[in-house]
């Protein structure tokens, strides 16, 4: 437990969409919880504020010659540097400054103004150009861009991180930092100087993925279900079409900003049922999430590969978590691309408390395997239904796995 007496300032560094405020909120969330004073300073926040009529979405806002705008944003980031040193003063234990803090002149006027407690830098990176596209087309739905096109705002955006790169210079000379993946919750460096109050409890919650309620669906019955096939690429049937439509009015009331599905359409149709009743809800394919491919086997019935295939059944049979099928793959080959997969949504999904996946037998038993821990050959008999859902919750204090009919 941290001392009342024991403060720390923790200084978020890197490019837009990076995931620094995701990371910031899942801190401050956990702190708070654990009786430990946290408070979160935005120097965003500060600007949407204070300078609406400076049209803070134009890239040319952050471009380092533009003098004017470069004062501005450092009399920003002084402000809120001098709300952090009062909130510590006070009750206050941790402050999180949330910035971009790419450059060392930045650093360094944090270091000149908050020498009373000890500084932590994390500096969050992710290198999937897939996922900052979309994080970016998430950032410009703000109002700060109600008043452009979507690929007018994206355009702008894109041009802002440009800006911050010409001044980006790495954590080298600071006392203590650590560098995050923060896509695959990973510590990928670190260098600490100072013995820090919290550390052990700041890398816990880094590497840690935080799940307040994931709803993991099996889209609803399809042609190919009713006959018994694998694989494929097929509809949902009149009653498939009535599973989903019983989905969207059970989650109706609660808040769903994405909707995780595979390339497949019987995923995507049985998101569109549920997407229909939310307000601003996005459906992300992922090709991640698409179901196990049966190669040679694809849109067979199990017993035209008995009958027609016995060697591919048998080997099946004996351990079928290990087994390809002949030009395709199983359930160990595709793991990796599952937990890529899984790590997207929860990093696109940023801060919003409600996580829905929508995917397949094979994939959502893998996933379930995240959070249940069974031995590998027990995997591929996971249950996975149609008429209910699985609901998860996986925080540091808290753990909640239920199976729950939505109809």
């Amino acid at each position: 437990m941290m001392s009342k007496d024991e403060k720390l300032y923790i200084v978020m560094v890197g490019l837009p969409s990076q995931g620094k405020s995701t990371v910031s909120f899942r801190m401050q969330d956990v702190f708070r919880k654990n009786s430990i004073p946290t408070k979160i300073f935005n120097n965003g926040v500060l600007r949407r504020k204070y300078a609406p009529e400076m049209d803070t979405w134009s890239s040319h806002f952050y471009n380092p010659d533009n003098a004017d705008a470069v004062e501005l944003r450092r009399q920003f980031a002084l402000m809120n540097i001098q709300k952090a040193r009062q909130y510590l003063r006070g009750q206050g234990q941790v402050a999180i400054l949330d910035a971009t803090n790419v450059s060392k002149d930045r650093r360094a006027l944090i270091e000149e103004n908050l020498g009373d407690h000890p500084i932590l830098y994390i500096q969050c990176t992710n290198n999937d150009t897939e996922i900052v596209e979309l994080s970016i087309r998430y950032k410009v739905k703000s109002s700060e861009f109600a008043s452009l096109a979507e690929d007018t705002a994206v355009s702008e955006f894109k041009k802002r991180i440009e800006y911050y790169k010409m001044i980006y210079e790495d954590l080298v000379e600071e006392r203590n930092y650590l560098r995050l993946d923060s896509l695959h919750n990973k510590i990928i460096d670190e260098h600490l100087t100072d013995q820090l109050p919290l550390y052990s409890r700041i890398r816990d919650c880094l590497v840690t993925d935080v799940v307040k309620n994931l709803y993991l669906i099996r889209h609803t019955e399809t042609y190919f279900n009713v006959e018994d096939r694998i694989g494929g690429d097929t509809d949902l049937t009149p009653k498939g079409l009535e599973q989903a439509k019983a989905l969207g009015e059970f989650f109706q009331k609660k808040k769903i900003a994405y909707i995780f599905t595979s390339e497949k359409k019987r995923t995507i149709q049985t998101a569109q049922a549920i997407q229909r009743l939310q307000q601003g809800c996005t459906i992300v394919p992922l090709k991640e999430f698409n179901e196990i491919h049966a190669g040679i086997c694809e849109g067979m019935s199990y017993d035209e590969i008995q009958r027609t295939m016995p060697e591919v059944y048998s080997a099946r049979k004996a351990d079928k978590y290990n087994y390809v099928y002949p030009g395709g793959e199983g359930y160990n080959s595709m793991k990796e691309r599952i937990k890529i997969g899984v790590k997207k949504a929860f990093f696109l999904n940023r801060r919003t408390d409600n996580i829905m996946i929508i995917g397949h037998r094979a994939v959502n038993r893998m996933i379930l395997s995240h959070f249940l821990y069974r031995r590998e050959e027990d995997v591929p008999f996971i249950y996975i239904p149609q008429d209910k859902f699985y609901h998860i919750v996986a925080t540091q204090d808290r753990k909640i796995f239920e199976l729950k009919r939505y109809q």
